[in-house]
């Protein structure tokens, strides 16, 4: 199996001319312009006027939505979300500046995207991919993925419910040479529940942590212990952990390293923090604007897994 933990060299793809599905669940009326055609978006706290979407899971995968639409808006786009104006709130505004920005999350998403397709790409490949979401993750279809990748999303079942609906009003498509199979936060075993589905702890896997809600560091652990029980040695987990689950003093570099490091390696992960302007620089862009309230992190699983122990 061929997947150590890399440098970050991105995988450069030039973004498609891909048409843009700006179906909002909200009236069009809604959408306000403004003199350029760039979309400021503010999420509201509400995703549709249906009594589950005032719920806080709603409100975040709907935040991250309008990054990923107004990312792909942008002249020089670090990807192309032609699903996430699915999910756009009602007070779309048309923002001159928006093309000068560059937002956290979007630089993540893309450095994401791209250690996906690196690690996933030839016969060697993982072919298995675990992504803990919020629900409204749209990689399963806007992806290239290899033939016979089996993709895992584990999100909020109400909000996966109501994103795949709007995804399929508007035609959105697995490939089909590809599975895309749902695993419920809400299980009561979601370890037990990938098994189930299908998912083969003798076969080379990536996972994905990005918009996962998570309440407490114990929560965070159950999770690591999950992954190294299933992940082989080699594979790789990353994305992007709250700030306030380090518990550690913000912008302090290396107490946020040591933390990082005792949690990944209790769990058989070598981790290492990625810093969002190197991710920016190495793809020609300029550094984000202002402080993220995430870290960025690629860990190496150095054990094997339950079943290759078993």
């Amino acid at each position: 199996m061929k997947q150590a933990l890399m440098e970050i060299k991105p995988f450069m793809v030039q973004a498609p001319a891909i048409h843009l599905i700006v179906q909002s669940p909200f009236p069009v009326s809604n959408h306000r312009k403004s003199r350029n055609c760039r979309f400021k978006i503010t999420a509201k706290t509400h995703f549709h006027q249906d009594n589950d979407h005032h719920h806080p899971y709603f409100q975040s995968a709907v935040t991250r939505a309008s990054f990923r639409f107004q990312e792909s808006l942008r002249s020089e786009p670090l990807f192309v979300d032609p699903y996430a104006g699915c999910f756009a709130p009602p007070d779309l505004e048309l923002d001159e500046n928006w093309n000068q920005k560059l937002h956290h999350y979007c630089v993540g998403t893309r450095f994401i995207d791209d250690q996906l397709l690196s690690a996933t790409k030839g016969v060697d490949g993982a072919k298995q991919v675990v992504l803990f979401t919020d629900g409204m993750d749209t990689r399963a279809y806007r992806l290239k993925w290899p033939s016979s990748t089996v993709i895992f999303d584990v999100s909020p079942q109400a909000v996966f419910n109501t994103a795949s609906q709007k995804l399929q009003d508007v035609g959105a498509k697995i490939l089909r040479s590809c599975l895309h199979l749902h695993v419920p936060l809400e299980s009561s075993d979601m370890q037990q529940l990938l098994c189930d589905k299908g998912f083969n702890g003798s076969r080379p896997s990536i996972w994905v942590f990005q918009g996962f809600p998570i309440t407490n560091l114990a929560a965070f652990k159950e999770i690591l212990f999950m992954v190294s029980s299933l992940a082989m040695k080699g594979c790789l987990f990353l994305g992007e952990l709250p700030m306030w689950l380090t518990e550690t003093q913000v912008g302090v570099k290396s107490s946020v390293e040591k933390w990082m490091y005792e949690i990944f390696m209790s769990y058989g992960f070598r981790v290492r923090m990625i810093g969002y302007d190197e991710v920016a620089k190495n793809l020609g862009q300029k550094h984000a604007v202002g402080d993220s309230d995430y870290v960025l992190f690629v860990a190496e699983h150095l054990r094997f897994s339950d079943y290759e122990v078993g």
